[in-house]
């Protein structure tokens, strides 16, 4: 197994203090994927109110062999936020790949994961890639010369904004280059009552979950923020379709983080994550604003998911 992984750190640093000196303030919801953040999320793809991974589960085991058709054999998958690659077997072995890319932001759980996913694969090259998938990346040289397969599953890409997620894919388009094609889980739009108790399930692990990130940057920033004077809140917005996810302030407060000085007051509130969800045509329409031809999608028959198969668009020339 090849272990070509990157340090985040700083990017980190400076993506905490700039969102916090923001009003509203905000942290990138990328980094509530600590170790022990990935390990909660775990968790809260189990839960009964969490629908997107059992679904999204079925439709690829139901159309794996459909994708396989469409993008062919052989070659390597890259999965951009891998986390424990539960899913991935069933893309990989559709496909037969040779080489399997898994892509996250934490390093240490990759590390682990990938090792889990070698041990099961012992003839498949895995190659863990630790980085901010957002922006273009370097894949390792085992991916040399081989059929690209991106592989986005579990609606990440909802906790994008609709620019910002146009950049990721143009992004992750030119990490994957000319001819290579994408599997990519959206969640849809549906009865907010269903994403209402999904994102503020009854046991309380999505509010660890959001609560995480507090104690991160008390450990890995030298912060003093009051973790217990926080809330989780779980919000939909119907005009602009999607869930955001908040910290609220139950009291005036001030706290360090790496040595700078920040003050909140009683409700004001840390914004740490979106989930847009997209009907057929939003979906179509992004993935072709994002440099990518939509070739296939499949929904569940509750219509609460849909599984994509995407291609990237040669490039035009202006005259």
């Amino acid at each position: 197994m090849a272990d070509i992984l990157t340090e985040t750190r700083s990017d980190f640093l400076e993506a905490v203090l700039t969102g916090l000196s923001q009003m509203p303030k905000v942290i990138p919801a990328r980094y509530l994927y600590d170790r022990r953040g990935s390990e909660l999320f775990e968790q809260i793809t189990c839960l009964p109110e969490y629908y997107p991974t059992r679904t999204e589960i079925g439709l690829l085991k139901a159309h794996a062999h459909d994708i396989a058709r469409l993008v062919g054999v052989g070659g390597a998958v890259i999965e951009f936020g891998s986390g424990s690659s539960v899913k991935t077997p069933l893309l990989t072995d559709a496909v037969d790949a040779s080489v399997y890319v898994p892509i996250d932001i934490s390093r240490d759980f990759l590390r682990e994961a990938a090792r889990s996913f070698a041990r099961a694969h012992p003839t498949m090259t895995v190659a863990p890639l630790a980085g901010d998938f957002t922006r273009p990346l370097a894949l390792p040289p085992a991916v040399e010369g081989q059929r690209k397969l991106g592989f986005f599953p579990g609606s990440t890409i909802g906790n994008l904004t609709h620019s910002a997620a146009v950049d990721m894919l143009r992004s992750m388009a030119e990490t994957l280059g000319e001819g290579a094609f994408m599997v990519i889980g959206m969640d849809c739009r549906k009865n907010p009552r269903i994403f209402e108790a999904a994102y503020d399930d009854a046991a309380g692990v999505t509010a660890a979950f959001n609560l995480n990130i507090l104690k991160r940057l008390n450990s890995e920033l030298d912060g003093s923020i009051p973790v217990d004077a926080f809330e989780h809140r779980a919000v939909w917005h119907d005009g602009i379709g999607r869930v955001e996810m908040h910290l609220v302030a139950q009291r005036d407060m001030s706290f360090r983080v790496a040595g700078k000085l920040f003050a909140m007051g009683e409700g004001e509130t840390i914004h740490t994550e979106n989930s847009h969800k997209y009907t057929a045509e939003e979906a179509r329409l992004l993935a072709r604003t994002g440099g990518w031809n939509p070739l296939a999608m499949w929904v569940d028959e509750d219509g609460l998911f849909g599984l994509h198969v995407w291609q990237v668009a040669p490039r035009r020339m202006d005259p």
